[in-house]
């Protein structure tokens, strides 16, 4: 049977998850713009070993989000989510100022492990959303965090590239400020959703980054959507694996040009997931308007490889907005089968599942981007990375299709 927190309590978490959301992706969109030239910075390099570095970089918090995600999950299932994600937020500000200070690449990595232990707002906020909506409700719920996201995107990006006029660190700087502020503002208003007599034994067995993996095993058509998701996220690493490099490699944008590329993506994004998400799943259903986003994502990812000028890459970025309807359309569909008392460990499966195939991807299309960026091939080229991306979606949705008709065919007539 489906529970809530009460009413005030549902409505202040809601917001309050709203609000981590978006302020977590401002100060994640305020280092990207300029992340590129940090590294280069840092250790004295060129754009093409920047973005090798800049991989294996994004790999760290991935790896570490991965061993430790599952343990914030279930933790939040035994002790509430209000102590865990306030600790995650405090885990965000400490990197970026771990960032800020840093002298040398080696504690830019020490920024990214520390984010990726703490990093699991994400998660958490899923839970939240869990606890205090119906099943039914849930894609809509979803939606709306993917809209935060966006609209976070939207403001930190730009104001990151206008920033990084004044320093590769000043971003930094900001960005561990408004961590802060977002840490001082749950401490007083965060309401906790998950009451004591809902709350469950803490299992290590099921908190271990591989044991996580068992909740997709305990219900039924879990484990084949979390097989597409696999592929889905592994795919569209490519973004953050090599968005700003590719910007600066091929069409030479600055700082503030690479933010705002990502701020109009994150406007894009918020209009789709905020305002379109809900009607399109009562019209079309969650399966159609999925496959729908799935075969928009092979279409723009090819084109942007394609892509030979910035007017291109603005009418590809409002062409991309409906694969922001996957994510949401594959963690609703999984949060209906989990009981209410696993959701937290859902999402912490979840969250494995997405840092693993990040993680992989982002190796991949880091490594892709910078051999086929050197100098020494005598034909560079910065789009062989979009082009792979491309195919591996188009592996996605056949998988996809796949899983839907394969579970159609399982409930018969």
């Amino acid at each position: 049977m489906q529970t809530t927190a009460a009413p005030a309590a549902s409505r202040h978490a809601v917001t309050f998850v709203l609000i981590t959301v978006f302020l977590d992706m401002v100060g994640f969109g305020l280092i990207m713009p300029v992340l590129p030239a940090l590294i280069t910075e840092v250790g004295h390099m060129d754009l093409a070993d920047a973005a090798y570095i800049g991989g294996w970089m994004f790999a760290a918090f991935s790896l570490a989000q991965f061993a430790f995600s599952p343990l914030m999950g279930n933790l939040s299932d035994r002790y509430g989510r209000r102590p865990l994600l306030l600790l995650a937020i405090l885990g965000l500000g400490v990197d970026y100022l771990f960032s800020a200070l840093a002298p040398t690449i080696f504690w830019l990595f020490i920024g990214r492990v520390i984010a990726g232990v703490c990093g699991s707002s994400y998660v958490i906020a899923n839970a939240y959303i869990a606890d205090v909506t119906a099943p039914q409700d849930r894609a809509r719920a979803f939606g709306m965090v993917g809209a935060a996201f966006g609209v976070g995107f939207v403001l930190g990006p730009a104001i990151g590239g206008l920033l990084g006029e004044l320093g590769p660190r000043v971003p930094f700087y900001v960005a561990a400020g408004i961590s802060m502020l977002n840490l001082i503002y749950g401490w007083f208003v965060l309401p906790e959703t998950l009451p004591p007599e809902k709350r469950r034994a803490f299992d290590w067995g099921r908190s271990n980054p591989f044991g996580a993996f068992k909740v997709f095993r305990h219900y039924q058509g879990v484990v084949p959507l979390c097989a597409v998701l696999f592929v889905y996220f592994g795919a569209s690493a490519v973004y953050p694996a090599i968005w700003p490099f590719w910007g600066m490699a091929k069409f030479g944008w600055s700082e503030a040009m690479v933010g705002l590329s990502l701020a109009a993506f994150g406007i894009i994004t918020a209009i789709f997931q905020g305002a379109v998400t809900g009607p399109v799943v009562a019209r079309f259903g969650e399966w159609r308007v999925c496959v729908f986003g799935l075969f928009i994502a092979v279409i723009v990812a090819a084109g942007y490889g394609l892509a030979g000028s910035l007017a291109a890459v603005l009418v590809l970025m409002v062409i991309h907005g409906p694969e922001g309807f996957v994510h949401p359309m594959l963690v609703a569909m999984m949060s209906k089968a989990v009981p209410e008392d696993a959701q937290g460990e859902l999402q912490g499966g979840i969250s494995a599942v997405m840092n693993v195939a990040m993680l992989i991807g982002t190796i991949i299309f880091s490594q892709v981007f910078g051999f086929f960026m050197q100098e020494a091939r005598g034909n560079p080229s910065p789009n062989v990375a979009f082009y792979l991306a491309a195919g591996l979606l188009a592996a996605t949705l056949a998988l996809y299709l796949s899983v839907v008709r394969r579970s159609a065919a399982n409930r018969g007539p």
